[in-house]
């Protein structure tokens, strides 16, 4: 596939992008341990990555339950979630992932329009890209968040949204990079003409590979050479 078939690409933030140290699903983890809830941290990264975090915070307990939990219960988990991870960003973690401002400098010389997704909500996202210095239009074209559509990942309304903000219409010129199975299911689904995973967040290459992407990627720089 040339770089000139390729008009978006659709990039995952924490994990893909951003580097902020797995800290949603530590806090998620904390929160369902603190409810009472015995799990570890590798489940939650294997339930969770990618997801609208209170769907995440659902299907794991739906996992350790074997039944759908109570919405007042989900509900609290979630408050409390909100609350540790505000605690976290609030001391300025994050910082974007190497070499990633080099890569977003490559594509946008190639003229290829860049747009963020995430499981998060708009505020957090914008938190996100605040603390790495991240503005648009200067560094990407476009942000998508949970929040902003009907249906999260693996929908591909987010995907489709960032199509309707560039002027895409196409779903092969358009390429979804993600850090989790979801971020590629996103993609399959959205029809998109690349569809990869990258190992530098929440899940492995044996579970990226579960979801069949087109590539999988050990840093984002390697997505240069395939479009």
């Amino acid at each position: 596939m040339s770089i000139k078939q390729i008009e978006l690409v659709v990039f995952d933030m924490a994990g893909t992008t951003i580097d902020e140290q797995n800290a949603v699903y530590k806090a998620i983890h904390q929160a369902l341990e603190e409810a009472g809830y015995d799990c570890s941290l590798d489940l939650v990264l294997s339930i969770a990555a990618g997801k609208e975090k209170r769907q995440a915070i659902k299907d794991v307990l739906i996992y350790l339950n074997n039944e759908e939990p109570f919405s007042p219960m989900i509900d609290a988990i979630h408050e409390d979630f909100k609350q540790k991870l505000d605690e976290v960003y609030a001391s300025r973690i994050a910082k974007a992932m190497p070499d990633t401002e080099v890569v977003f400098g490559q594509l946008r010389r190639q003229n290829i329009k860049i747009v963020l997704n995430t499981g998060y909500t708009r505020p957090i996202a914008e938190l996100l890209m605040q603390q790495v210095g991240w503005t648009i239009p200067q560094t990407v074209d476009g942000l998508v968040t949970a929040s902003d559509v009907t249906q999260g990942r693996p929908h591909p309304d987010m995907i489709l949204a960032a199509m309707q903000l560039t002027g895409i219409t196409d779903p092969q010129v358009v390429a979804k990079v993600g850090d989790s199975v979801i971020d590629i299911e996103e993609g399959i689904n959205a029809g998109c003409g690349l569809v990869a995973g990258v190992i530098t967040g929440a899940q492995t290459y044996t579970q990226l590979a579960t979801a069949n992407p087109t590539y999988i990627f050990k840093n984002l720089t390697e997505l240069l050479s395939k479009i």
